[in-house]
């Protein structure tokens, strides 16, 4: 099947479980490759075992070609093209706020999640994977990033923040875009992830409301008669999603904003028409294997395990306004 394509398109995950022939497969045939993948410990491990041979036979290896990660990874590239535009130089500290969301949760997230928390406790080197924000740069480490991992004042938006599920993942996406672009943000990028929940004192409710659900959601998954408890009767099972109606009404608007040393600040909304993880990631992927296929040189790019930003960039965001229902707009703050 690889051989005979020109991209492999693929949803079949836990990509930990199931991702790594088809990977092997693409990289022997030098066919390009884009996927849903939300599992960086299981991303880190392929670019260490495969980003040599795709590199040496031409694969285009693209992870994570939905809303994680697309809107934010994208989201961050489009404002740093702004930013460098408007101020000459990059933006240092950077910002992803869900200012608003509607989606539902599947089995084959919730699949995937579990699988990583099951690897986790038969392996360290995955919880050091996934608690280490430079996972996917392959060597480079930079400065202490914020945690995002409890409830915050946001000073900048006047709005309360909590924990994003979805930050651990982006996080290290953003990292690895900005090291595949030879550091184009600066090797001092400081970025983050947070749900904004409003101002005052009922945003500083809903924000600690959500942090408190969120550990106990963690702790609970973190035992495993629990977890095998929770994943039998509370979750949705693979196969299992939103409905037709859910993923039509569903959307998503994301502000990623920033700011550099002189004080200088700009941001960049970015919208989806549908569910986030379905509705609207069914568009993402598909585009983004036809912009592999028919806008994106594979001689310029060249081989390698790539992200969304670094591999198609501007060429993905015109398909994307085009074709998929997302907007990107700069905002000036």
């Amino acid at each position: 099947m690889a051989a005979q394509a020109k991209v492999i398109v693929t949803t079949v995950g836990p990509y930990q479980l199931y991702g790594e022939p088809l990977i092997a497969a693409c990289v022997a045939a030098g066919t390009d490759y884009v996927d849903l993948c939300g599992e960086p410990a299981w991303m880190a491990q392929m670019i260490a075992a495969y980003g040599d041979k795709a590199k040496a036979c031409g694969a285009r290896i693209v992870f994570s070609c939905g809303f994680d990660s697309i809107p934010f990874d994208l989201g961050v590239w489009y404002l740093q093209q702004a930013a460098k535009a408007q101020f000459g130089k990059p933006l240092s500290q950077v910002r992803g706020r869900v200012r608003k969301m509607k989606g539902a949760f599947s089995g084959g997230t919730a699949a995937s999640l579990l699988a990583t928390i099951e690897a986790a406790g038969r392996d360290r080197s995955v919880l050091a994977a996934m608690a280490n924000p430079f996972a996917m740069a392959e060597g480079f480490s930079g400065p202490a990033q914020p945690k995002g991992d409890m409830a915050t004042y946001d000073e900048a938006l006047g709005q309360w923040a909590a924990p994003f599920v979805m930050a651990p993942i982006n996080t290290k996406v953003v990292h690895r875009t900005n090291k595949l672009l030879g550091h184009a943000y600066g090797q001092d990028l400081s970025y983050d992830e947070m749900v904004l929940t409003g101002p005052g004192k009922a945003g500083e409710k809903r924000a600690k409301a959500m942090t408190r659900q969120t550990n106990i959601q963690n702790a609970l998954l973190s035992f495993a008669p629990t977890r095998a408890l929770i994943q039998r009767f509370a979750l949705p099972q693979p196969g299992q999603g939103p409905s037709k109606h859910e993923r039509e009404t569903g959307f998503f608007d994301v502000l990623i904003s920033g700011n550099n040393a002189a004080g200088q600040s700009l941001g960049v909304v970015v919208t989806g028409d549908k569910d986030p993880g379905y509705g609207s990631t069914s568009k993402m992927i598909a585009e983004s294997a036809l912009c592999l296929a028919r806008d994106v040189n594979a001689k310029t790019t060249g081989g390698g395990i790539w992200t969304p930003a670094a591999a198609m960039g501007q060429a993905l965001i015109e398909r994307l306004r085009a074709k998929a229902g997302l907007t990107f707009e700069v905002q000036n703050s």
